[in-house]
């Protein structure tokens, strides 16, 4: 069964919108220098053979600008969740004081912000080429209804312009998300 102009303007608009907001959520693991409780999201802690993500395993909190604080709820986890955050490939070192982890974010230099700056380019350049796949993908399924003849060759130029437009709203805003996100890391 056919797809409806409206129902393929929706899907597209959703697909879209869901690329912007994957591209907000691995814009808060990137470490700015500010302490935020995103930057552990991705750390996985050996929880009894399971890995669990640390958020399951101790409550994560920001102390000050560049100080986190990871309590784990279990004594026994105080170790593993050290173990963690040190593998964890964000350059963090954890200093325990009984059951807290206290994580000191040092200031980034300007090589490291450099770097951060490539790699948010490089997420929305991602995120826009996602983006124009939604809308190729609706492009193609409005060639498939003028070809079933379900809709017009005039209706097929509307949705077709509807679709671009879109794209070009998103991919605007994916701009306007990098732009502030690389001036939070080059001004701090």
């Amino acid at each position: 069964m056919a797809l409806s102009i409206a129902e393929i303007k929706l899907d597209a608009q959703t697909r879209m919108s869901k690329s912007i907001d994957s591209l907000k959520h691995e814009f808060t693991r990137l470490r700015t220098g500010r302490a935020s409780v995103g930057i552990l999201d991705g750390v996985k802690v050996d929880y009894y053979g399971q890995m669990v993500p640390i958020s399951q395993v101790a409550n994560v909190t920001v102390a000050d600008s560049r100080t986190l604080q990871v309590q784990p709820w279990e004594k026994q986890m105080v170790g593993p969740v050290e173990k963690a955050i040190m593998a964890s490939n964000l350059g963090l070192t954890p200093n325990v004081a009984g059951m807290l982890i206290r994580i000191n974010l040092p200031p980034l230099t300007e090589q490291r912000r450099k770097e951060l700056a490539k790699v948010v380019s490089g997420e929305g350049e991602e995120t826009k080429i996602a983006i124009r796949n939604v809308r190729r993908d609706a492009m193609q399924h409005l060639k498939d209804l003028l070809k079933a003849k379900v809709i017009t060759e005039d209706e097929d130029k509307r949705a077709e312009e509807e679709a671009q437009k879109l794209t070009d709203k998103f991919v605007k805003e994916v701009d306007a998300i990098c732009k502030t996100k690389e001036d939070e890391l080059m001004h701090l």
